[in-house]
């Protein structure tokens, strides 16, 4: 198979990560992150095999980030084409499909509009990465342009699991229901460890756990999502570094009568004053949290506690709903990093056939290791997330397509 050059693109609210690939080889020619855009103290920093390159630049918005970008993929030293047009297909991350995308698809016309349509479910995510595929399809315009979903491995999930307790007509007429996000991430660990069992992908029962600043997880059934903890949006579920996770719908109701707090207030309670940082009262990173507790810190030990209970109980319901399960997958920022995690989410679970194994799992940070024992009838992975590659592979496939 021939090798295709393939930029990946992850346009945030106020950031743009990006890497861009020689596939099918997997090789990385460069990478990069773009934070703080709009505002006065932006920062690169763009890597090539061997050399890093770092600056603070004022970027007024992703449109210009993209072009400096494009500027440094051309650069003869820090570069890695000649011309862009050896850039033959572009993956662009975007975080809500609907109910219109259960798979990558190559960006029309069509899609854009979907995409707008869809800007309402995800205010702070959609409009950004919609604002990097159009800058995209100007820079790069001779690439087939492709978008892959967060939500798009999670539209396998039933009615019985993404529907609420509310009218129907909500679901109907405002498309209210469970979504899932972290999709991509969630399908490749799902992917990855059925290799590492030598399973086929549509054989294998997981439950995938995607821990970072934002958490979620996932009942995988023969290859797919059959729930997920994150819902309509990316707030539900897990308690997550700045976000509460479930809450009891009516405290809500209970804060704005008594603190007399409004719609943004609540909204900015809910999203990021709490989670970690609001139960520790430290911060939303695990290294800080962590730090504190080896201080005998009880504030930070709680919150670490709380943390993972709330994991416990949704690993057990989802061992319930697959009924035979055949790995817990760890990935992300704290399920890579963090064996105290690790552990105390999976503490005496040995009756549901989990056994981790305590020296392989401290000796784990971060690889893709099996850290249950040999005896344990459900394994459990550590598994490095790599969205990118995935988004790198299916924007790979659609630029095959095309040229043959």
């Amino acid at each position: 198979m021939q090798s295709e050059k393939i930029l990946v693109i992850n346009c945030g609210s106020s950031s743009i990560k990006y890497k861009v690939f020689r596939m099918p080889e997997e090789n990385i020619l460069a990478s990069g992150l773009m934070e703080k855009i709009g505002e006065e103290n932006s920062h690169i920093k763009h890597q090539v095999p061997g050399k890093i390159f770092e600056v603070n630049i004022i970027i007024k918005n992703h449109i210009e980030g993209l072009e400096i970008i494009s500027k440094y993929l051309r650069d003869k030293n820090l570069g890695v084409v000649e011309n862009v047009k050896e850039i033959t297909g572009v993956g662009h991350r975007v975080v809500h499909g609907g109910e219109g995308f259960n798979r990558s698809v190559i960006i029309t016309e069509e899609v854009l509009k979907k995409i707008e349509e869809y800007k309402n479910l995800a205010p702070l995510h959609n409009p950004h990465n919609l604002a990097g595929i159009m800058a995209s399809r100007k820079l790069f315009s001779g690439s087939t342009q492709v978008a892959a979903f967060d939500t798009a491995f999670h539209t396998t999930i039933p009615p019985v699991a993404y529907l609420y307790g509310l009218p129907y007509c909500l679901y109907k007429d405002s498309s209210i229901r469970r979504y899932g996000f972290h999709g991509t991430s969630h399908r490749y660990v799902s992917r990855r460890s059925a290799e590492l069992m030598g399973k086929d992908k549509y054989r294998v029962n997981v439950i995938t756990c995607h821990l970072g600043n934002g958490c979620s997880i996932t009942a995988v059934k023969d290859g797919h999502s059959i729930d997920t903890s994150m819902g309509f949006t990316p707030l539900e579920g897990l308690i997550m570094g700045t976000r509460s996770g479930d809450i009891d719908p009516g405290i809500m109701f209970y804060l704005a009568e008594k603190m007399n707090l409004d719609f943004k207030q609540l909204n900015n309670l809910l999203n990021k004053e709490s989670g970690l940082l609001g139960l520790s009262g430290i911060s939303n990173d695990f290294r800080d949290i962590s730090r504190e507790i080896k201080k005998g810190n009880e504030r930070a030990m709680l919150s670490l506690e709380v943390f993972c209970y709330r994991m416990k109980k949704y690993i057990g319901a989802y061992l319930a709903v697959l009924g035979k399960t055949d790995a817990v997958i760890f990935t992300a920022g704290i399920g890579e990093n963090v064996p105290l995690v690790r552990k105390k989410s999976l503490e005496n679970m040995e009756n549901f056939g989990i056994i981790l194994d305590e020296e392989k799992n401290n000796a784990t940070i971060p690889k893709e290791r099996e850290i249950s024992r040999n005896n344990s009838p459900v394994k459990v992975f550590v598994i490095p997330t790599d969205e990118e590659l995935r988004i790198a592979y299916d924007t790979y496939q659609f630029v095959l397509k095309r040229e043959h």
